[in-house]
Parts: structure tokens; sequence; C-alpha cells
């Protein structure tokens, strides 16, 4: 087995894009490009490549075919594909490198969430017989475990809007971000509710994007890198898919263990869910969380949190930070969970 570590990361700016397909090829073509560049890696270099997207939210079968134009198939090449979060595709392009299969490996994720309307679109990955029938929108699902947290004392709307006067700051500074600036916590807490309690600050914008992280073995790292970010650990928990059967203050991740973390990237769409994470990995105030802006500033489907880990790693590579941590999330209210722990040395 070898130590596997990222080496580059590229994210394109978030919005509704009128010139994107839902292939997502004319977002990607750019962000391999940039990821390409930085790191000095050509296509010839990638021995495994893995996707991250849906058919469902680009309303076509194979749609994840078609993004394959964006990195050419002939010669004939080593790819996969995860229904799901780019940063799913991460992980198995992590255990390609360890197995030996690869030395370089990209990931890839991309969607066009703007193509549909995308609170009803994720209802269809509800539970189909009793659920899915009843079309919750994904807000309104969201809007019972941030109303269940506030009854049971873990948070007030207060909360939830420092929380996102916070990320809309530190989006400032990031240029892949949709919405950033300045916001009053009384001015955020007068605003109209979209799903009670949650108001639009408290819900993450729809928008399209694409994002790409390229790993590199131990042998290799240091070709492309000077500082690479190596993946310590990866952790990943399933909740039960039927919102019944479940804790909804509960996503079963164990706190982070070992040394401190200086940064958490966590993919949190709303903003009652980062106060959830922080508590449940054990995170104190003495970590930076999303100085990105996080999913609550820029959240384009399958590629956010792929983001999550990229933005983690790069805190890393520029040497801003020792020790992070990415996370991503797939399903309902947090449904699933997976944690990607980074290190310089």
């Amino acid at each position: 087995m070898s130590e596997v570590a990222v080496v580059g990361f590229a994210q394109s700016p978030v919005g509704v894009r009128e010139d994107a397909t839902t292939s997502g090829v004319e977002m990607l073509v750019p962000t391999i490009a940039e990821a390409f560049g930085a790191c000095g890696l050509t296509k010839s270099d990638i021995g495994f490549w893995c996707s991250g997207s849906s058919d469902y939210l680009a309303g076509r079968a194979f749609s994840f075919v078609q993004a394959v134009d964006a990195i050419g198939a002939f010669p004939p090449i080593m790819e996969s594909h995860v229904e799901m979060d780019g940063a799913w595709a991460l992980y198995e392009a992590w255990v390609k490198i360890l197995t030996g299969e690869a030395d370089v490996a990209l990931a890839y994720g991309f969607g066009k969430s703007s193509a549909g309307e995308l609170r009803r679109v994720l209802a269809l990955q509800l539970d189909p017989y009793l659920a899915a029938p009843l079309w919750p929108d994904s807000v309104s699902i969201a809007a019972l475990q941030a109303r269940l947290g506030i009854e049971a004392g873990l948070w007030s709307e207060k909360d939830m809007a420092e929380v996102a006067a916070r990320c809309l700051v530190s989006a400032v500074s990031n240029p892949a971000a949709q919405v950033s600036g300045d916001a009053a916590i009384e001015d955020l807490l007068g605003r109209p509710y979209v799903a009670d309690p949650l108001r639009a600050h408290d819900c993450a914008p729809v928008g399209d994007g694409a994002a790409v992280v390229i790993l590199a073995s131990g042998e290799r790292a240091r070709q492309y890198c000077d500082r690479p970010a190596w993946i310590t650990s990866f952790s990943h928990r399933i909740e039960s898919g039927s919102l019944g059967a479940r804790d909804l203050l509960s996503v079963g991740l164990p706190p982070v263990g070992g040394r401190p973390v200086d940064v958490a990237e966590l993919h949190a769409p709303f903003t009652h869910q980062e106060i959830l994470l922080r508590r449940a990995l054990g995170l104190g105030g003495e970590v930076e969380v999303n100085p990105s802006g996080g999913a609550l500033c820029a959240n384009p489907m399958f590629a956010a949190g792929l983001a999550r880990i990229g933005c983690a790693a790069r805190a890393v590579m520029s040497g801003r930070a020792a020790r992070v941590l990415g996370h991503a999330t797939s399903g309902p209210a947090l449904q699933q969970n997976l944690v990607c722990v980074l290190e310089g040395r």
C-alpha cells in the first residue's frame, strides 16, 4: 500500500450558468485545465479518472458519459463514475491508488442545479413508497430538522443567523462563491421565512459548478506539488433512508481523533447543519470552519462536497494549515456523511 496525497484542486465559479449544458462539459474543460496547469500535468499522466454526478439532476440518461468529452476517451482511459457527490469519486480514486492500479488519479464532480426545480428533484431520493409520493421538498425536510434542534435546545435562530453571517463574510475572498458580503444579525433575523424556521440565508443557493481534485501516490506526489496534502483517513457513515426510522439530530460521525485540526470545511447546505456537524465532530472554537464560505455561499450539486475537501487540502498545500478536515454529505437531512482528514509534512 502507498500513501496518497492531494496535489491539485480547481473549482469553477458557481452561479446560474446559461452557457452550460447539463452534461457539464463547458464547466469541466477550463476547470480541469486549471488543475493540470497548477501541477504541470497532462491527460497522459492520469492513470484513473472518476466522476460524480446524477442523471436525475441532468434529466437525461447517461449524462455522465457525455461529460467524458471534457477529458477525451481516446486513446482509451480507465474511467469510473459514482451517482453521488464527487467526494465519493475521490474516495474511489484513493482506493485505486492504494491498490497500486494507478499512481495519479483525477476525481471530478459537476452539476447544473438550475436546470430544473432542485427542491422538487431531490424528493426523488426519498423512500419511493411512503415519502417520495408526498413530494416533501429538501428545504422543508431541513426545516423539520432545524425545528427539532431548536426545540431540543441545541441552537437558536440567532445561532443560525450567526453562521450565515460568518460564511458570507468569509466568501468575499473566494472567487468561486456565488453569494458573499456583510450582513447584520438583526437584519437577517428580520427577514421572512422560507420554511419555518429557515430563512433564505439559512439555505444554500441554487447554482451550477464543477470541482476537480488530483491525487498522487507517495512516490509521485512531490513531483507535482511542493507541499502535498496527505490523506491520513477517510470515514463514511450512512443513516437510514427512512426519515421516521432515524434520529434527525444524529449524524453518526465520531469525533475527530488524534491531533486537532486547524481548518474544517463542512458541507452544510443549511446553517443549523454546520452546528450539528461541529458538535458531532467535536470541533472547538479554535477550529476555523468554512473559511471558503462553505456550501451556504456556493453549493453546486455533486461538486460541493468534493470542493470542501479540495478547499481543505488547499489550506495545507498553501502552508496555511498543518492538519485539516474535509466533509461531504448526501441525502436528506445529512443522511450520508464522508470525512477526509489531511495533513502537511
